[in-house]
């Protein structure tokens, strides 16, 4: 498969249709390398990565279960087990940390940009192993308690929880905005 064929063909695998056998040590160090491999104006690295496997998965669910519960005292034992279950639906996790702040010569909004490169390096990486992925934020990754565990700064952001696993079924493809309406000439 050519780059532009994985591009092109690069779809999104459901994190609850993800299995093992995740990426191994290695494949987790080439996801790594190709997620650090993106445009980065003032060589800055504005973006960490918060890497979950095994048992630390499930650890950290439970930890999500207990804030979701502080905020929401009467939610239902079945949707606790769902949040302590979030990060145990694929065999690895990367969290992207966008580290973006103020910068004398670097906007912020480049730096944002680039941790978002760094999550869409991560999925075609993962794609050209033939592993699923998919990148999600869902309510933590924007919660003050989970960015607290997470070790991050207040200015700090996540960029998104990158799900990677095998799958059994090659995904639909989805329908998608037709092209032509948003592409314009200029002048035009």
């Amino acid at each position: 498969m050519t780059l532009l064929d994985l591009i092109t063909t690069r779809r999104s695998v459901s994190a609850k249709d993800m299995r093992d056998p995740g990426p191994s040590p290695e494949q987790l160090q080439i996801l790594l390398r190709a997620a650090h491999r993106v445009p980065d104006h003032g060589k800055l690295g504005p973006w960490r990565f918060v890497i979950f496997q095994g048992e630390a998965r499930a650890d950290f669910g439970r930890k999500l279960a207990a804030i979701y519960k502080q905020d929401n005292p009467d939610a239902t034992d079945k949707l606790l087990q769902f949040q302590t279950e979030l990060l145990t639906r694929a065999p690895l996790v990367i969290a992207v940390i966008s580290t973006a702040g103020e910068h004398v010569k670097i906007p912020e909004w480049e730096q944002v940009m680039s941790a978002g490169a760094a999550c869409q390096n991560i999925l075609l990486a993962a794609h050209a192993m033939g592993f699923g992925a998919q990148w999600l934020t869902e309510w933590y990754g924007y919660h003050d308690g989970v960015k607290q565990l997470l070790g991050m700064e207040p200015h700090h952001r996540v960029a998104g929880f990158i799900y990677i696993g095998s799958y059994d079924q090659k995904p639909e493809e989805r329908v998608r905005p037709p092209l032509e309406e948003r592409v314009t000439y200029w002048p035009n």
